[in-house]
C-alpha cells in the first residue's frame, strides 16, 4: 500500500479532476448533504481556489488512485495573534476507509500549520457523524470552550445567496 500526499496544484489538469471528483463524492454522501456539486461549482472552483492565497488542498493517493482530500482555510486568532488553519472538508472515499488515511492527512495538515506558525487547527463536524468525531478525538481535537460554565462553542451560519 503506497500512500502519497501532496498539496494540490489547482492548475494541474489531473489533480483538478481528482479534487472535483473527491469533493463531489463528499457532497453526495449523507455527511455532505447528498447533493452533487452544481455545474457552476464544477466549472469555477479550481479557478477560484487558484486565486486565493489563504487556502490549500491536500490530496491523498493510495496506490496512485485518488482516495481522499482535505481543504484548508487560513484564518487568524486575535487572542493569540497567530494564524489558524480551519480544516474545512475531510474526504476519504468509502472504498479507502479503514486505512488510516484521514489520520495521515490530518498529520500532514498539522505539520504544515506548525511550519507556518499557526496556533491551532479548527474544524466543524456534524453531531450525527460519530465515525468522524471518533477519528478527530483520536487525533486530539475536542469541543471548543473558553469557560466550561458557558459551554461549548456552536457553529452557526447565515446563507447570503440561494
Amino acid at each position: 500500500m503506497n500512500i502519497q500526499l501532496c498539496i494540490a496544484d489547482y492548475k494541474d489538469e489531473q489533480q483538478g479532476k481528482d479534487l472535483l471528483m473527491l469533493l463531489n463524492a463528499y457532497a453526495l454522501d449523507p455527511m455532505g448533504g447528498e447533493e452533487p456539486l452544481t455545474e457552476y461549482v464544477k466549472e469555477n472552483l479550481l479557478t477560484a481556489l487558484s486565486q486565493r492565497s489563504d487556502m490549500f488542498t491536500l490530496l491523498c493517493y493510495l496506490d496512485g488512485k485518488p482516495a481522499g482530500l482535505i481543504n484548508c482555510i487560513e484564518s487568524f486568532s486575535t487572542f493569540s495573534c497567530q494564524p489558524v488553519i480551519n480544516v474545512h472538508d475531510v474526504v476519504v472515499l468509502p472504498f479507502y476507509r479503514g486505512h488510516g488515511l484521514s489520520e495521515k492527512m490530518l498529520q500532514e495538515v498539522e505539520n504544515i500549520a506548525r511550519e507556518n506558525g499557526c496556533c491551532k487547527l479548527t474544524l466543524e463536524v456534524l453531531q450525527g457523524n460519530a465515525v468522524a468525531q471518533k477519528a478527530y478525538r483520536k487525533f486530539g481535537f475536542s469541543g471548543y470552550e473558553l469557560d466550561p460554565e458557558m459551554g461549548q462553542a456552536m457553529f452557526w451560519d447565515k446563507k447570503l445567496t440561494g
